[in-house]
């Protein structure tokens, strides 16, 4: 195998013009060399366009068309990804600039691996960044919350073919993936124990109400697998934990 794999990094836009070129420069300064570039655009409206055409020198397949949504611009820079693994870093996120030669270090010492993942970096919306770091509790992860950060996660395109992003769900599609890809074969990721990614606070999934919510985690560990008094039990462990919240706000 070659020293070098060719790596594929996807960014999905919509009208994300104030930090995409973060973004883009964040893969253009990779210290690793061998990676292929995918911007897939929903039809944005507000410069995003101009932008990504500005950028094309570093973009090595770009589409703008409307989609159905997060996980269906996923799916569709997903089926035109050829590397060796495939990683997904937002539009209003970015990488350290040693993120990929991390991974792929890791990778060349783990090629029957499928997952790569490592903590982030949380960036509050003052600037200032903590580390949030993976979680190993599978409890934590089956009953309360996704425990792997998504945004460092690269894949192995074996992987992608077994398990697409489920475009029903808003905010859990992710969550859905992991968790199937765990209970499948919990030995087939591979943690990095430091932060390559940049997360900002403050997306989607803090903006949807928590009756949709429970609706999606629950349907989502269902399509992963797990049996109905497993995925109830989770809901009423998601409605404990909010109700301690709203408690000590109020206090």
């Amino acid at each position: 195998m070659t020293q070098k794999p060719l790596i594929s990094i996807i960014t999905v836009v919509f009208n994300g013009i104030k930090y995409l070129q973060q973004t883009i420069d964040s893969v253009s300064n990779q210290t690793y060399p061998n990676i292929e570039y995918i911007i897939i655009d929903g039809g944005s409206t507000d410069g995003t366009l101009d932008l990504i055409k500005a950028n094309e020198a570093h973009i090595d397949h770009w589409v703008s068309e409307p989609d159905r949504g997060l996980y269906d611009a996923m799916n569709k820079g997903i089926s035109k990804a050829k590397g060796k693994l495939i990683g997904m870093i937002n539009s209003d996120d970015w990488y350290e600039l040693d993120a990929v030669e991390t991974v792929v270090n890791r990778y060349l010492r783990n090629t029957d691996k499928r997952i790569f993942h490592s903590d982030r970096y949380d960036v509050y919306p003052n600037g200032e960044k903590k580390v949030y770091a993976f979680n190993p509790s599978v409890i934590k992860f089956k009953f309360f919350a996704m425990t792997y950060n998504h945004p460092s996660m690269f894949v192995s395109p074996e992987l992608y073919k077994e398990y697409n992003y489920n475009t029903n769900l808003k905010v859990y599609s992710d969550y859905q993936f992991t968790l199937t890809s765990f209970l499948k074969n919990k030995d087939q990721f591979v943690y990095i124990n430091k932060p390559i990614v940049n997360f900002r606070l403050g997306g989607v999934s803090g903006q949807i109400p928590l009756k949709q919510v429970l609706k999606e985690s629950y349907s989502a560990r269902r399509n992963a697998g797990m049996n109905v008094l497993a995925s109830i039990t989770a809901i009423g462990c998601k409605l404990a934990l909010e109700t301690i919240k709203l408690i000590l706000n109020k206090k």
